[in-house]
């Protein structure tokens, strides 16, 4: 099992509901995936570094997570088809 972090922003325009059943869904990703949750920290609505198509703010989450080698690809495909995700990154945290 490998530690890892993964930061995501959702669109501004979501109510604040859909921005909380997002989170849960990444976070059941990762859990019926077989990962553990060790953190979960949600920053709010917060301006963007950089315009990103014709939107200037989003709601950023860092959930912390342990996994094994092969959930951030199941996790990598679902922010990619999930509507409402400006960005995403994954990480592999360093020992």
């Amino acid at each position: 099992m490998r530690k890892y972090e993964t930061i995501f922003i959702l669109h501004p325009t979501f109510e604040e509901e859909v921005v909380k059943a997002s989170i849960e869904k990444f976070k059941g990703v990762i859990e019926n995936g077989g990962g553990t949750i060790d953190n979960v920290d949600f920053w709010g609505k917060r301006k963007l570094a950089y315009e990103i198509s014709k939107v200037n703010d989003g709601y950023y989450t860092l959930i912390n997570f342990t996994a094994g080698p092969e959930l951030p690809r199941e996790l990598d495909r679902i922010f990619r088809i999930t509507d409402g995700v400006l960005r995403h990154i994954i990480v592999k945290e360093e020992k």
